[in-house]
């Protein structure tokens, strides 16, 4: 391989610095790389990648993608793109590289299709003794009068809402990362949501309360790696914002989940996932309710390499290139932490480094929406009152991290210290 093409839809300061692993990677294989994204803002620092980058437009077709890649001459690409929409098209981008001669590290198109569908996703969980929470299709056609006349047809979903119970939670059947879900509930919710005739197909699900946590499972052809488990909030109400809660990996969490990763695994080589997939779940009642798997790399993805060592972009060279496993265990060796801060300045974060293990600190902007800063960082076994101490006097002179957050980090550093 010379030149290996990654291709990638969200700013690529989100994979800061676990990206830059493949620095070395790369110059082992006598390769280069090149960024082909569709983030308005990432053109470009050369320092945010270990590569040249080049921008196409977000509303590029596959088409545009694959000359473009064609174009520089790549003769292997991997995706790193999210969210789930831009993973299908990169599983389209990769069946039409394919074609043409050029390995692209993606899940193939028939398994993403399959899980970016919410309903499929369900009924391939249910095939393979997963646990997830009961539900129902919404046809919107039907509710829109777009298809066949069927006057039956709200009733009969009001009828199987009555059976699953309320509350329930009304999930669009592409969407992600929580967008477009709406709570319903009783109902009379549920009716003002059929009155609405939602634009899209939906899931219609029983809402289950516990802790969510999800876990990226990495790998290809049947060998497959386990990261460690995130917790990433609370369920049971309306949904809230990815990020909103304290997200983090703890070491001494999690010892129940290896019969559910066992049958994971099996549903991803009989998928043939190749890549990297990130499962969402609530932990409730000492079970593992799997809502959805995600057909690329996750939001938490950062916080699973910091908390393992193993580094997840570094692992899709290594299937590329024959390599993989490179590991086929990663356990949690560290605890991770990640939090919303307010955006930070460059004497604050040099300040907080020299305090704690900074992994990274940079402004979360969603669809042009700045979040704050996205703050990431590990505490070694062991040094957890050290650094909650360290923690707690930055924050009492800047108050960068609000008051709740920072609660929450000193019950997750006491508990731990024990």
């Amino acid at each position: 391989m010379q030149r290996i093409a990654f291709l990638r839809s969200a700013h690529i300061k989100r994979a800061d610095p676990y990206i830059h692993g493949i620095a070395p990677v790369l110059t082992a294989l006598g390769a280069e790389a090149r960024l082909f994204h569709t983030h308005a803002d990432c053109d470009c620092d050369p320092r945010l990648f270990p590569g040249t980058i080049e921008r196409l437009d977000p509303a590029a077709a596959p088409d545009e993608f694959v000359a473009r890649v064609r174009a520089w001459g790549a003769d292997a690409a991997v995706s790193i793109s999210l969210p789930d929409e831009n993973a299908l098209r990169d599983a389209v981008v990769k069946a039409k590289l394919e074609a043409d001669g050029v390995r692209t590290v993606m899940t193939p198109l028939a398994a993403t299709r399959v899980l970016c569908d919410k309903w499929e996703t369900k009924r391939v969980l249910n095939a393979h003794g997963l646990l997830t929470p009961p539900g129902v299709l919404v046809d919107s056609d039907l509710l829109n009068g777009r298809a066949l006349p069927v006057p039956a047809y709200p009733d009969a979903v009001r009828l199987a809402a009555h059976d699953l119970g309320h509350p329930l939670l009304a999930k669009p059947l592409w969407d992600s990362t929580s967008m477009g879900i709406e709570f319903l509930p009783d109902p009379a919710s549920l009716d003002r949501y059929l009155a609405a005739r939602p634009a899209a197909h939906a899931v219609l699900e029983k809402c289950v309360t516990g802790r969510l946590c999800s876990v990226d499972i990495v790998g290809a052809g049947g060998q497959y790696t386990v990261m460690p488990l995130v917790w990433t909030g609370t369920a049971g109400g309306p949904p809230a914002f990815t990020f909103e809660d304290l997200r983090y990996v703890d070491p001494t969490q999690g010892d129940d989940f290896a019969p559910t990763a066992r049958r994971l695994v099996d549903l991803c080589t009989e998928l043939g996932v190749e890549g990297s997939v990130n499962v969402d779940m609530i932990h409730a009642d000492g079970e593992y309710h799997v809502l959805e798997i995600n057909p690329r790399i996750g939001g938490a993805t950062t916080l699973s390499i910091a908390a393992s060592g193993l580094n997840t972009f570094v692992a899709l060279l290594a299937i590329l290139d024959g390599t993989w496993p490179t590991r086929t265990e990663a356990p949690a060796e560290r605890l991770a932490v990640e939090c919303l801060t307010a955006n930070p300045t460059p004497t604050l974060l040099d300040e907080l480094g020299a305090r704690v293990d900074l992994v990274t600190c940079h402004d979360l902007v969603i669809d042009g929406h700045d979040h704050g800063g996205i703050l990431t960082f590990t505490v070694e076994p062991g040094d957890e009152r050290r650094v909650l101490k360290e923690l707690t006097e930055l924050c009492a002179q800047t108050g960068f991290i609000p008051a709740p957050m920072l609660d929450k980090i000193r019950r997750l550093l006491t508990r731990a210290a024990r």
